[in-house]
């Protein structure tokens, strides 16, 4: 089975990265091939070119970073993607990714206001932080337009099938190292309940959005 990790954390040694990283290695021991995309690392341009809205001709060709992007993505089976909430919202560089990557005609067609997903048969997993904690972003009706903007508009239009939504609230510095132990075997688990022959056999009872953490 072949995954894509995409993970957009300017900060090298970020919560949201070393979480990234437990999930990779955890995917790995199970025999699981891994590619991951780290958006900063690559230094990912998210600014759109005009040219990429022209429309699309037979012989169009995006620009190679799009066009490996969409290579990578076109070759998963699994597609996981990590991010930290800002302004209960995905950072802008993979706002920018997901508007160049997941083109109209590679990864949806759109006729008279409907969409159709061309990328289904794929699996996704989500994995966000946010500062507030879930019962606030709950509270405030945030939690709704987040799944609803993001899970099902976004990845759910394109034809994914969205396994799980895994969310750590009140992720505010310095993060106990404890509690960071305990989201990483949380992550551990995810992937294990999905994606290993074991959990695979068992069949997953979790719903398609569990919360953990919050302090």
């Amino acid at each position: 089975m072949g995954h894509l990790i995409v993970v957009a954390h300017p900060l090298e040694d970020s919560v949201t990265m070393k979480i990234a990283h437990a999930y990779r290695q955890e995917l790995e021991a199970m025999g699981q091939g891994v590619v991951t995309h780290d958006l900063y690392r690559i230094g990912f341009d998210p600014v759109m070119g005009a040219n990429e809205l022209e429309p699309l001709a037979e012989k169009s060709v995006p620009p190679d970073a799009v066009r490996d992007a969409q290579r990578a993505v076109r070759a998963c089976d699994v597609l996981s993607v990590f991010y930290p909430l800002w302004w209960a919202s995905m950072p802008a560089i993979l706002k920018g990714y997901i508007d160049r990557v997941f083109a109209r005609g590679f990864a949806y067609e759109a006729c008279g206001g409907a969409t159709r997903g061309l990328l289904s048969g794929r699996r996704c997993v989500l994995v966000t932080f946010s500062g507030a904690p879930i019962s606030l972003l709950e509270e405030r009706d945030e939690w709704q337009a987040i799944k609803r903007l993001q899970d099902e508009h976004i990845f759910g239009s394109c034809g994914f099938e969205i396994r799980e939504h895994l969310h750590f609230g009140g992720m505010e510095p310095p993060t106990p190292e404890s509690l960071l132990a305990a989201h990483i075997e949380c992550v551990r688990d995810c992937a294990r309940r999905h994606f290993s022959q074991e959990g695979r056999a068992a069949g997953s009872s979790s719903p398609p959005a569990v919360y953990a953490g919050g302090v």
